[in-house]
């Protein structure tokens, strides 16, 4: 004889966390891999990841301003989870990420949006900026560069590629920086705690740089980095011009993109505020509280929130 048993489903408490999905759109022949949050009717901040980053570095970032933003993340071509058919002949410089950029952009019909640069994000977003001035609401600096005086003693190898750009040069940056070793280095840096960074982080980063031809991609645009240092006094005119809000907070002890270069966005915007974190290069592995707090203060205080 069976025995009816009476089962109660438990009720699960809601999530406040807003959530983060994952997307692809088809934007100047490249199938670009994005991350999104928030309300669709929100104000937009892009956030722009650098080298050898993905849109993974704002994993905890994005669930912070999802309350307030619409969050789009994408990555770039050559990182993540971006895909270049080979039939397109991509060729990997700064004017043309940024071209894919603002592709993307119209893609997603983005009309109006703050930009959060970061380190590659940086001249990528600024080029954007440039281009479409009335876009941007405001901008966010996260060790995202614009100036010579900005630039570290950790460039001397790159630069010396940029002078000589001979096999021997290409293939010492090859050894040195595109390994695990010299990715985990970039994460650990001018931490306090260098076990305190996620390992997932520079592990996903280091997994993704060996996929076969990556590492040639990346070492074509170390070569046209030179580029944007070229355009550095084109963005300081739209700067000057534009003066859109700006908030450099970054990690001082970044061997790559120095205080210096934070300081010297006061320059062309006397308004910029400018914070300086007790951390590294990737500040967000150590102090995504504080950075998203300080962007949300700063953002609601200059209307981009609105």
């Amino acid at each position: 004889m069976s025995q009816a048993r009476s089962t109660q489903t438990a009720k699960v408490p809601q999530s406040s966390v807003p959530v983060t999905s994952i997307h692809t759109v088809e934007a100047d022949g490249v199938k670009v891999f994005y991350r999104a949050a928030g309300d669709p009717t929100s104000p937009v901040v892009l956030l722009l990841h650098g080298f050898p980053a993905s849109s993974f570095m704002f994993r905890e970032l994005i669930p912070r301003l999802a309350d307030d933003f619409r969050v789009i993340a994408p990555d770039l071509p050559g990182f993540g989870f971006t895909e270049v058919p080979p039939e397109r002949k991509y060729v990997y410089s700064f004017d043309r990420l940024a071209a894919t950029l603002n592709s993307f952009t119209q893609a997603l019909k983005l009309r109006r949006y703050a930009l959060y640069v970061f380190d590659y994000g940086a001249p990528t977003g600024f080029r954007l900026a440039l281009a479409h001035p009335d876009r941007v609401t405001a901008i966010v600096s996260q060790n995202g560069n614009a100036y010579e005086e900005g630039l570290g003693d950790a460039w001397a190898p790159i630069r010396k590629y940029w002078a000589e750009p001979t096999l021997e040069n290409r293939e010492t940056i090859r050894k040195n920086i595109l390994t695990l070793e010299g990715t985990r280095w970039q994460y650990t840096h001018g931490v306090s705690n260098p076990e305190s960074v996620p390992p997932e982080s520079y592990t996903l980063d280091a997994a993704l740089l060996e996929r076969p031809g990556n590492k040639d991609i990346q070492l074509d645009l170390f070569l046209d980095y030179a580029s944007n240092v070229k355009l550095y006094p084109a963005f300081q005119d739209y700067f000057r011009k534009a003066k859109p809000p700006l908030l450099a907070i970054w990690g001082k002890n970044d061997p790559f993109f120095i205080p210096a270069g934070a300081e010297a966005f006061r320059n062309d915007i006397p308004n910029a505020r400018v914070e300086f974190l007790d951390t590294g290069h990737f500040a967000l592995e150590t102090h995504v509280v504080e950075i998203a707090a300080a962007m949300k203060e700063f953002l609601a205080a200059n209307g981009a929130a609105q």
